[in-house]
């Protein structure tokens, strides 16, 4: 597996996610393969020795698109664990699954480079968390 040597204790003390996003309905319908693979990604994450207990799929966004985060409820919940310090590791099969908005994109790349919970300034997090 791909950066497999890069994740640490600490990544795995923490949760993973798997998220799982196609844009419409008719993509989930008509592409099953897709919505199959994203599934299989949680077996990746225990391949890589997060816990089957402390892995949550998050597929409510299946059908929704990504141009925005208004409506994404399985997004508002991972960006909602990512700024509580509670992930270690996000599974996704590409970055675009998360969204087509450049500056969503950063913002998540942003606050997934914050350390982990009692290491960094929690003021600091909880305003970079609540921008828009």
């Amino acid at each position: 597996m791909n950066g497999e040597h890069k994740i640490t204790t600490s990544h795995r003390r923490r949760g993973a996610l798997v998220y799982l996003r196609q844009s419409t309905l008719m993509q989930v319908r008509e592409h099953t393969e897709s919505t199959l693979r994203q599934y299989a990604l949680r077996d990746t994450a225990v391949a890589l020795g997060w816990s089957p207990t402390d892995i949550e799929v998050i597929d409510t966004d299946l059908g929704v698109s990504g141009a925005s985060t208004r409506g994404r409820e399985g997004y508002r919940h991972l960006m909602t664990r990512l700024c509580l310090g509670e992930v270690g590791a996000i599974f996704g099969l590409e970055i675009s699954r998360l969204g087509r908005s450049d500056a969503d994109l950063a913002r998540l790349a942003e606050l997934a480079r914050l350390p982990g919970p009692g290491r960094h300034d929690q003021s600091a997090a909880r305003k970079k968390c609540r921008e828009p």
